[in-house]
């Protein structure tokens, strides 16, 4: 299963945003990493810099790799509406994504080790593709052997946010994809224009 396994604070340090959630490193050293931090003169950005940052920062925000990311822009841009839009929803819909949105994980690539080790099920039925695309009407549960797994619990407990487009029961554990959600309801700091500008060149 392809996978970025490198330094996290690090690559959230270079975007300045704690990408991969909450960070205590980060905290203490939120400036670009390297040894002269923040005294190293930057120059000006060049355009295509920008593009590829925010490209870059898509990917590690999602925890998708180059081909994949690609492979979901061509997609994007086969579909109706607008193509950046299209990418961001098409990574939201994404089961990983859905399973951190909903809280039953802490971040998503703890979502991702839940999905392939066969811990949820996606209208009853058990899906290990943390890739797996979900559509408006599906039901994401907890597997029945799973439901008393400590760190999903604890997850549940701690879970804050409430995303419009989802619907989740605490009792039964289990949640619904009620829709795809609009640009507006997608909380992530991403400027999905500068990406479909540097796949068009």
């Amino acid at each position: 299963m392809a996978r970025y396994t490198g330094p996290k604070t690090k690559i959230a340090r270079k975007f300045g945003e704690a990408i991969f959630g909450e960070d205590k490193s980060f905290e203490k050293r939120n400036y670009p990493p390297g040894q002269h931090g923040n005294n190293r003169r930057r120059g000006k950005k060049s355009e295509y810099a920008i593009q590829l940052a925010e490209k870059q920062k898509a990917k590690y925000t999602y925890g998708i790799l180059e081909r994949q990311f690609r492979n979901m822009f061509k997609k994007a841009t086969a579909a109706p509406g607008i193509t950046g839009e299209v990418l961001l929803q098409l990574c939201e819909s994404r089961l990983d994504n859905v399973v951190y949105r909903m809280g039953i994980a802490p971040s998503r690539p703890a979502a991702r080790q839940l999905v392939s080790h066969r811990h949820i099920t996606v209208n009853g039925e058990k899906v290990n593709i943390p890739s797996y695309q979900l559509k408006a009407g599906d039901v994401v549960a907890v597997r029945e052997k799973s439901k008393s797994l400590e760190a999903i619990q604890n997850s549940l407990d701690n879970a804050s946010h409430v995303y419009e487009w989802i619907t989740w029961n605490g009792e039964t554990k289990e949640g619904t994809y009620v829709s795809v959600p609009q640009r507006l309801q997608i909380p992530e700091n991403i400027n999905e224009q500068f990406i479909v500008e540097l796949y068009s060149k």
